[in-house]
């Protein structure tokens, strides 16, 4: 059985399917196989959970360990492993400082999520924006690159200093998404944040700088989608269903505007209609944190509705998330 493994931001193969973009992953342990599907803007959902849901184990070298403990999880937690998987993934993390021989080059970043909410962190610098994209960040600009622990300083000694965190939480990250200042306003903002960062008493010797530049995600995750008042999507649980149409994908959240009926499509993976039109839509916006579905297997719904619990937006509150460190989903 294919279970869902969570969103992933990737890119390959031909086109259009092969475009850089949100995704759901799926792997079947029986076969050894994983596969993508695609969420672009228009795409249909209309899954229901099935069974329970199961850790999936420990990703090493682009390939799955299945847990070894068929674990049940919490299906309301954005968490994809058990206690013990968990621990086993952070014997060998950069988050979880036991990766200090890590010989690969690190940038260096500050990340916009909105007014007021910027941060500094690293990343793998072969990982390119993919860590910023992952975190949902709404433009960044690099500050420097160098080896791992320099960066690891860098980041420390710049976040006191610029009085920045290295992360915030999910709630904050949304309800700034509503209400974005005007492009010009967001470079400005990194561009003096930046330009503190590059205080010759606060720059270290080890990582060489990055000229100033904005690159934004706007219309990659759609924020122009994305309405101001969204409502939010509960945990799944056995047997719930989801069902509306894809308006934008951010980090791991996808927004979708709830129906009352929908079609069914030719879907690339498990519970993924086609691009087929949402008939009796309710109007609703809500987000899903995409990492709830993790570990479930997905199946077509049997209805026309969304049964998973729709509650109001948190205000600024929640889950922190989104270190500096560089991490896969």
């Amino acid at each position: 059985m294919w279970r869902c493994t969570g969103p992933r931001w990737s890119g390959g193969g031909p086109e259009p399917e092969g475009r850089f973009g949100q995704r759901l992953g799926w792997y079947c342990a029986e076969r050894g196989e994983e596969r993508t599907s695609l969420l672009p803007a228009g795409r249909t959902l209309a899954f229901a959970a099935q069974g329970e849901r199961r850790c999936l184990g420990v990703r090493r070298a682009g390939r799955w360990i299945v847990c070894p403990y068929d674990a049940v999880l919490d299906g309301a937690s954005a968490k994809d492993q058990c206690a013990r998987c968990a621990q086993l993934d952070r014997s060998r993390s950069v988050a979880a400082d036991t990766m200090a021989d890590d010989p690969r080059p690190y940038g260096v970043y500050l990340a916009y999520f909105g007014p007021g909410l910027l941060k500094v962190g690293i990343t793998a610098a072969e990982r390119g924006a993919a860590r910023l994209v992952e975190q949902g960040a709404v433009a960044y600009a690099w500050l420097g690159r160098g080896p791992l622990m320099g960066a690891r300083r860098a980041e420390a000694v710049l976040g006191s200093a610029l009085a920045v965190p290295d992360r915030f939480t999910k709630s904050a990250k949304r309800a700034a998404r509503g209400a974005l200042p005007p492009v010009a306003d967001r470079v400005a903002e990194l561009a003096r944040l930046h330009g503190r960062a590059r205080d010759p008493e606060l720059w270290p010797e080890t990582l060489e700088p990055v000229e100033f530049a904005c690159t934004h995600h706007t219309e990659l995750f759609g924020l122009d989608r994305i309405p101001g008042e969204v409502a939010e999507l509960g945990g799944m649980t056995a047997g719930a269903e989801v069902v509306g149409e894809v308006l934008a994908g951010v980090g791991s959240d996808v927004y979708l505007r709830l129906a009352g009926e929908w079609g069914r499509g030719q879907g690339e993976g498990p519970g993924v209609g086609g691009a087929d039109e949402v008939g009796g839509v309710g109007g609703v916006v809500a987000v899903m944190d995409a990492r709830v579905l993790s570990g479930w297997v997905l199946g077509a719904a049997g209805g026309r509705v969304t049964t998973v619990p729709v509650r109001a937006a948190a205000a600024g509150v929640g889950e922190r998330e989104g270190g500096g460190q560089d991490g896969l989903f």
